[in-house]
């Protein structure tokens, strides 16, 4: 009978030494995102377009040359990250930056893409938009309509100067941790398929919409595994995959 209590009593202790270390580690990785979002807070407030992030450059006059296109990647987190594929013919700039919404990235359009004079503006932009719906759940028309505008502002100011336009489709989200669960909803993957819709109705004779959603999502629409970093962002693999696909696209654009 003591035997049992004391193996009952070891398995008691074992799971509350579990739920203990759980709880610990859920903490910690809870106020590590506290403290993440803190200092972003407050980095905003001080530079609320993140201006400062790029230096000041003297505009460019005219293109490159008749034989260098300058291609320009604007956006936020997933542009910033994207690493320029290796082609000749073609210069690459990037002027993405972390956390962006879309109304950050067009507002900054005359101080980091203007100067640039680009040839080809690739656009890659909401998703720090609509993840904010579950917070803001009776905003999310307007959240939704607001990136659809911003898409279109942001086109009509590269077009104003002549450049070609590829606007890419919102890359998929992936499955979300548990750490994000009380901030997360299915209506983010929703939104997602909204202004995607959207995005396609643009094309045009200048304007290019590059479906990287089709690329990178699975046979349920998330974000695959083997393609992510985390729920939001793409790995190494993720953006050969677009780069195949986006090479192809700016020879076929050339010639």
């Amino acid at each position: 009978m003591q035997k049992k209590i004391g193996s009952r009593l070891g398995i008691i202790c074992l799971l509350l030494v579990t739920l203990l270390t759980g709880s610990v580690m859920l903490n910690f990785s809870l106020f590590n995102y506290s403290r993440l979002y803190y200092f972003q807070l407050n980095d905003l407030r001080l530079d609320p377009l993140n201006l400062e992030f790029f230096p000041m450059e003297e505009p460019q006059t005219e293109t490159l040359n008749s034989e260098t296109t300058h291609v320009v990647f604007f956006g936020d987190s997933r542009a910033a990250n994207w690493p320029s594929p290796s082609l000749d013919g073609f210069k690459f700039t990037n002027r993405g930056i972390g956390s962006q919404t879309s109304t950050q990235v067009l507002q900054r359009y005359s101080a980091h893409v203007q100067p640039l004079y680009p040839d080809i503006l690739v656009i890659q932009v909401c998703i720090n938009d609509l993840k904010t719906i579950p917070l803001f759940p009776e905003k999310k028309s307007d959240i939704i309509m607001d990136c659809k505008n911003n898409i279109q502002q942001i086109i009509g100011l590269a077009r104003e100067q002549g450049a070609m336009v590829i606007i890419t489709t919102v890359f998929p989200v992936g499955e979300y941790p548990i750490q994000r669960r009380i901030f997360w909803s299915e209506d983010i993957p929703l939104a997602i398929k909204d202004v995607n819709i959207f995005i396609k109705s643009l094309a045009d004779d200048k304007v290019v919409v590059f479906d990287t959603f089709a690329i990178l999502a699975d046979e349920n629409g998330r974000l695959r595994d083997m393609y992510q970093i985390d729920e939001l962002h793409l790995n190494t693999a993720g953006y050969d995959a677009i780069n195949q696909e986006f090479v192809s696209l700016l020879k076929t654009i050339r010639e």
